[in-house]
């Protein structure tokens, strides 16, 4: 399947919230949607779900327009919606119904993906007695008790510690193998850099970057070296570079571990390392440098504000 948003539009009263927002999304690869709070992610996903009418633009399914009443959605969203004085058991088997499984189909669907999730021995307990991660994993399991073809996953691992977390990377990672249509949002970047091939930034109502991860990646990292040196500290180690290579790159960022250097017009990585080789620099660590989802979400959204 392959999912189209095309030029989505939605104004709020006067006020316009999407400004034309477009970004796709295939089966097997899954598509990160990034955003500052309010940047109009929920709407952009209320509008996938119906639940908001966009003013103009369209969204396609392989290439027909997207009825969602037609299709099994699984939406787990950020804030928890479940019923916490209902028994979890019962409450899942009511919300599959309401999606059209009989009671039957909606019991078994119910207590495969509780037992996928290892909270089975909740069943009969009511959602408000759970931990706070417990919930989020009969949260997912609602979400997905109806065996969805799309599934949107809003900041899915909140509340999990790592051994929770590693089941639901677990399940994740299975429906985007069982080729689901997967949408994925988390301000957690290392997640969205685990699971998505593709990813679309929204700043302020408006796509401001969509593709391939991998080749933006390749694209901020253009041009850009990392260093660190076993005989220098970060701070000298960048007077040095900023006296004796100067004319080569400049500084342009810092890590923890290393420097991140930009080539200028005259540089190159072969004239950087014959350059460290005739110096007392003794390296540590030299070679192209990657950029973090993060640091292109900070460099992005920043640059946009």
């Amino acid at each position: 399947m392959k999912l189209e948003v095309k030029n989505i539009r939605k104004s709020f009263g006067e006020k316009e919230v999407l400004h034309g927002v477009s970004f796709q999304v295939e089966s097997g690869r899954a598509l990160g949607l990034l955003g500052r709070n309010g940047a109009g992610k929920t709407t952009t996903i209320r509008i996938l779900m119906d639940v908001f009418h966009a003013n103009s633009g369209e969204i396609l399914l392989d290439e027909k327009k997207f009825v969602p009443s037609k299709h099994r959605i699984g939406y787990l969203p950020e804030e928890r919606g479940l019923y916490p004085k209902r028994t979890v058991l019962d409450q899942m088997i009511f919300l599959a119904r309401l999606r059209g499984m009989n009671t039957g189909e909606a019991r078994e669907n119910a207590k495969k993906w509780l037992a996928r999730l290892e909270v089975s021995e909740y069943e009969t307990r009511k959602l408000e007695t759970l931990s706070k991660g417990n919930q989020q994993k009969v949260q997912l399991a609602a979400t997905l008790v109806t065996n969805p073809d799309i599934v949107i996953l809003d900041e899915p691992f909140s509340g999990l510690d790592p051994v929770n977390s590693q089941i639901l990377k677990d399940v994740v990672n299975e429906l985007i193998a069982d080729r689901r249509l997967v949408i994925f949002s988390s301000h957690q970047m290392s997640y969205v850099e685990e699971f998505c091939d593709n990813i679309a930034i929204i700043n302020q109502g408006e796509v401001v970057l969509a593709g391939e991860l991998r080749e933006i990646k390749k694209d901020y990292g253009r041009n850009r070296l990392m260093l660190s040196a076993e005989n220098y500290d970060q701070n000298r180690l960048a007077e040095k570079v900023e006296k004796e290579f100067g004319d080569l790159v400049s500084i342009s960022g810092r890590k923890k571990e290393f420097l991140i250097l930009e080539l200028t017009e005259k540089g190159s990585r072969r004239k950087v390392m014959e350059r460290l080789a005739g110096s007392d620099i003794e390296v540590e660590r030299f070679g192209g440098y990657a950029p973090s989802l993060n640091d292109i979400f900070v460099a992005k959204v920043g640059e946009e504000e």
